[in-house]
């Protein structure tokens, strides 16, 4: 009986303990995606925010300057996006070699 409680409780607690200690290198993974998908859904809603504002155009009468202006700035706003998601990323990615260093470093 007592080898059963025993072996019982080795089974139900030992994979938890596994899981835990690979959970170092997963969250990795995970932050990426939970990243590139924030990343995706602000690409989305300054695509939809630009198209709108381009149908608004359509009631009214823009001088061509005005039209190429403001085309500009909406260039303008997907550059920084791009520029500031790729910053980003290569944050996360500069973190995350420097926590794996001090592990290694450690031997962790």
């Amino acid at each position: 009986m007592r080898r059963f409680v025993l072996l019982l409780i080795g089974v139900l607690f030992l994979p938890g303990l596994v899981v835990t200690a690979r959970a170092g290198n997963s969250t990795w993974g995970m932050e990426r995606r939970q990243l590139k998908a924030q990343q995706k859904q602000e690409r989305r809603n300054l695509k939809m925010q630009q198209r709108n504002r381009k149908q608004s155009w359509r009631g009214y009468r823009l001088s061509p300057a005005e039209r190429s202006r403001a085309k500009h700035e909406m260039q303008r706003e997907r550059r920084n996006l791009k520029q500031a998601q790729k910053d980003a990323l290569q944050s996360l990615k500069d973190n995350q070699r420097a926590v794996g260093e001090i592990r290694h470093a450690y031997g962790r």
